[in-house]
């Protein structure tokens, strides 16, 4: 069981670190990179899921919004993460309670319906 853990904790990283490379030179996270960093909540964010995020998910949270330094990038992100929903089973109470479980502070509400002009 030990061996398994390792495993997954060791994949983890070389993913976080693979994903953290792969931003672009201005330093700017992707929607494909962050989509790929956040892909452990998939599971906590459907009905059906278990009732706490992985640390695993929580490592992605902390990790995107860390990046998502500037008005122009968390607009992208809120775009690229509406049309990712869209396509998704998303418990939107789960989704709303994703920054206290992950303990970071983001300055909108996580609502699939949100306006990201604004």
């Amino acid at each position: 069981m030990e061996n398994k853990v390792a495993s997954l904790l060791a994949f983890a990283l070389a993913m976080t670190a693979i994903v953290l490379n792969a931003s672009p030179p201005n330093g700017d996270i992707t929607c494909q990179t962050a989509l790929l960093v956040l892909m452990p909540c998939k599971p906590y964010l459907e009905s059906s899921g278990p009732p706490t995020p992985s640390v695993f998910c929580c490592n992605g949270v902390q990790n995107v919004t860390a990046q998502a330094t500037t008005t122009e990038i968390r607009r992208s992100l809120c775009e690229c993460f509406k049309q990712a929903a869209a396509s998704m089973s998303i418990d939107t109470k789960k989704l709303e309670q994703l920054p206290q479980f992950c303990q970071v502070s983001i300055p909108v509400p996580l609502d699939p319906s949100i306006d990201c002009s604004k």
